[in-house]
């Protein structure tokens, strides 16, 4: 059985990256958070974004890090400027960047950096013998990341140390979390394995693919039996945030005891009728196919072929009524459709 340690936040210092440069590959959602907290964390701080985006347009991320006051270097440079590297690079496109602009300029002593595991895990990426191999990842989005810092806060991250070339991975590793705000909330000390496999599984079991798989099969069955559109988006869709704030400030229990009677009675008496044995195996075989890698091989393949086969089912979905009715609602109370 795996196990998580729960460390003490005054280990997550990060007076532990005293004297060394970090490098951020690429200012997404994530890498511009963590660049952002580590400086004001008085970490020195190097952003590694391209100018160009698709087909030689101006990149966004660029130059929106030229206005948090960076000042964006190839990704080569920044290699060679740095001691610890934070890959904020996608799944798919690291493993080619690495080989291209990382690998050539690595040198010993240095530490490579992740915010998830999968490139380590499912060996797409394998660094050479003499550099730490760390992670840490944050457990909220890269926004929360940044706002709950700025709020003199921090979410909770899970670290990993991989290779340890250096002696010193784990305290790198502890200075990263402490210098984005994580010894403000908790550090969890994980492996490589156990995040990439749990992370990847909660993405497709309840968050992303069960959460809207659920909804919109919920909304359909409302619609259908002919009720107004309207009331199975709010039923099905835009009350799940309700729910889940209770869940997430309290847990389950504490969600139970703030709802009605009715609503409690429903949800012990009918949840179990719908996440019966059968789903819960489909659960299992969905955990079996990302702890053997048949998911990842799955989702390069795709990616390969330019994501087809997710876009096309992106798209398939972007046409359903609810999409048109939440729209439509969210403009009557928000007087905007979704958020900037």
């Amino acid at each position: 059985m795996s196990k998580a340690t729960i460390i003490p936040k005054t280990e997550a210092d990060v007076a532990k990256l005293a004297s060394q440069t970090v490098a951020v590959l690429g200012y997404g959602a994530q890498g511009h958070a963590h660049a952002l907290n580590l400086r004001d964390s008085g970490v020195n701080v190097i952003v590694a974004q391209r100018a160009d985006g698709a087909e030689g347009s101006a990149n966004p991320r660029y130059e929106q890090a030229r206005r948090d006051g960076f000042e964006p270097a190839p990704i080569a440079d920044a290699v060679s400027r740095s001691d610890l590297l934070i890959v904020g690079l996608p799944d798919d496109a690291a493993p080619g960047i690495y080989e291209r602009e990382i690998r050539p300029n690595l040198r010993a002593g240095q530490a490579l950096g992740f915010l998830h595991g999968f490139v380590i895990h499912y060996g797409r990426i394998a660094p050479p013998g003499d550099v730490d191999v760390i992670l840490v990842a944050p457990k909220g989005q890269g926004r929360g990341v940044r706002r709950e810092y700025e709020a003199g806060r921090g979410v909770v991250s899970l670290i990993a140390v991989a290779q340890d070339a250096s002696g010193a991975a784990r305290d790198r590793a502890l200075g990263w979390a402490g210098g984005i705000g994580s010894g403000r909330a908790g550090v969890i000390e994980t492996t490589f394995a156990d995040e990439t496999e749990t992370d990847l599984f909660g993405e497709q079991a309840v968050l992303c693919g069960g959460l809207s798989a659920m909804i919109l099969a919920a909304f359909d069955t409302l619609v259908d039996a002919g009720y107004p559109p309207e009331l199975a988006y709010f039923e099905c869709c835009h009350e799940a945030k309700l729910v889940t704030d209770l869940i997430h400030d309290g847990g389950i229990a504490f969600m139970r005891e703030r709802i009605s009677t009715t609503a409690r009675y429903g949800d012990v008496t009918r949840g179990p009728r719908l996440v019966d044995d059968v789903i819960r195996d489909r659960m299992k075989d969905v955990l079996s196919e990302i702890r053997s890698g048949a998911f990842a091989r799955e989702f390069l393949e795709d990616s390969a072929n330019g994501g087809a086969r997710s876009k096309a089912l992106c798209d398939a979905e972007r046409g359903h009524a609810i999409e048109e009715v939440g729209a439509r609602l969210r403009e009557m109370m928000w007087g905007r459709s979704r958020p900037e």
